[in-house]
């Protein structure tokens, strides 16, 4: 009966928020906690939930800075001459504007938030793509590829949730899987070269101005790029982001100027003065993490402190700053908590002891010790059809318990639950791809079509990596 009643609860769950009915936080906490009265054990809910809250707290408190720490190191410019650098790489080259694509992308999603990544990403790189005529779902396609496989990082998401759902150390999850990301990230940026070849073949290698010539009505938008990246004068500049596209009229200027605003040299959140201490900063900060000097929560908190103080010393600021980014430390640190609930009753109850009995008796003997490469696998077509809340807190501890009957560890386990990140950034689940491709103007059918086989490549080739190496 446990069986059945936890199956029928990761159902309800996944259901529901694949259809919109109820909020992934919503669904987290009412879900279990009706099941939990179903089991007959609704006396416990509370001890349950506390137990859960208790042991995730420092993965709340991780995700909590280091997307603070992230937001304002994009406010007081941090990833600009970055944006700059690959523009003026990039030039008209269609081969290297595909490769500065994915360059800008795999950097900018340091932050480990896909909707910002996607939105600096597009506005540097949207304009050219459209002088130049080249296919923009190269563009959408080479960015979420290069965001997913950085969307592992331990503030990004999954890895947090992994942590939260199998009770791990983060750090201890990611750090072993570094070098076969890099082997992910690598074939990110070789499929853009091929990918910016076949662009180059096929529209050949021009100078910017030979682009503007051709196209003189659409000088005002890459002239918005461009300045806005940094390379303008300040009164050229001011003018260009302000009127930002080619259309006419208010609706079409202020979408333009919404569009490019990330880019605005002038924005009063920029610290150019401070622009070393900050990346010393973060460097030093990354370099704690990985070395793991210090427990990641410990690290964000202490970075988040001192990048507010140093950079806005003045308490309203730091007010101003905080409130930018309440939305998504809200939205993250409430996921996190209310998936204590999910956890606490799946396996509270025992349900998720019996499901997982019943998932080892049903997998064949001989695959029980290759569960890692299973899961590994499985996580491609689940956290595409799902979203990660669902794969992450509904599947995950199954596995990981029917991994644990054959010998195969929990972190095994987590680490090869990531594998699938680079073509889930492109699922339909993932709002952040709705930004991606509303920005670049693609259809999202088109953009699937295209992207789904190249990032199952991608995936696999992490898998292989991680195998090879003996992280997985």
């Amino acid at each position: 009966m446990l069986t059945i009643l936890g199956f029928a609860m990761i159902a309800t769950f996944l259901v529901l928020i694949m259809m919109k009915k109820m909020s992934p936080i919503a669904a987290l906490v009412l879900i279990p906690a009706l099941f939990c009265v179903f089991v007959g054990k609704g006396a416990k809910l509370g001890d349950y939930v506390i137990e859960g809250v208790t042991s995730l707290a420092p993965t709340a408190a991780m995700l909590m800075f280091a997307i603070v720490y992230f937001g304002v190191m994009i406010d007081v410019g941090l990833f600009d001459p970055i944006v700059r650098g690959i523009l003026k790489f990039a030039k008209a080259d269609p081969m290297r504007i595909v490769v500065g694509t994915a360059i800008l992308a795999a950097i900018v999603s340091l932050d480990g938030d896909g909707s910002t990544t996607f939105m600096i990403t597009v506005s540097a790189m949207y304009p050219l793509y459209k002088r130049l005529k080249m296919s923009l779902v190269v563009m959408t396609g080479v960015a979420a590829m290069a965001n997913g496989v950085m969307n592992t990082l331990p503030w990004g998401g999954p890895t947090a949730r992994a942590a939260t759902a199998l009770k791990l150390d983060a750090s201890d999850i990611f750090v072993p899987m570094i070098p076969a990301l890099a082997v992910g990230l690598l074939g990110v940026f070789v499929l853009s070269y091929v990918l910016g070849m076949r662009e180059r073949k096929r529209l050949g290698t021009l100078t910017l101005g030979d682009v503007l010539v051709k196209e003189p009505v659409e000088e005002k938008e890459t002239e918005a790029v461009l300045v806005g990246a940094g390379s303008g004068g300040s009164g050229t500049g001011k003018s260009a982001v302000a009127t930002g596209g080619s259309g006419s009229g208010t609706d079409a200027e202020d979408g333009d100027k919404e569009r490019f605003q990330v880019l605005d040299p002038h924005r009063p959140t920029l610290r150019p003065k401070l622009y070393w201490f900050n990346a010393l900063l973060t460097v030093t900060l990354l370099t704690s993490m990985i070395m793991e000097w210090l427990p990641i929560p410990v690290l964000f908190l202490l970075g988040a402190a001192l990048a507010l103080t140093v950079n806005f010393p003045h308490i309203p600021d730091q007010k101003a700053r905080l409130a930018a980014h309440a939305d998504n430390v809200l939205n993250v640190s409430g996921m996190v908590f209310a998936a204590a609930v999910f956890t606490g009753v799946l396996q509270g109850t025992g349900m998720v002891d019996h499901m997982a009995r019943w998932m080892v008796d049903v997998i064949p003997e001989g695959m029980g010790p290759h569960m890692a490469l299973v899961t590994g696998i499985l996580s491609l077509p689940l956290t595409y059809f799902m979203s990660n809340d669902g794969f992450y807190f509904g599947v995950l501890p199954v596995l990981a318990e029917a991994g644990a009957a054959h010998g195969v560890s929990p972190l095994e386990m987590a680490r090869a639950s990531l594998v699938g990140q680079p073509l889930h950034m492109s699922s339909p689940l993932v709002p952040a791809v709705y930004v991606l491709v509303g920005m670049a103007k693609v259809e999202f059918g088109d953009h699937t079509r295209f992207v789904v086989k190249w990032a199952a490549l991608t995936c696999l080739l992490i898998l292989g990596a991680g195998i090879l190496f003996g992280i997985i």
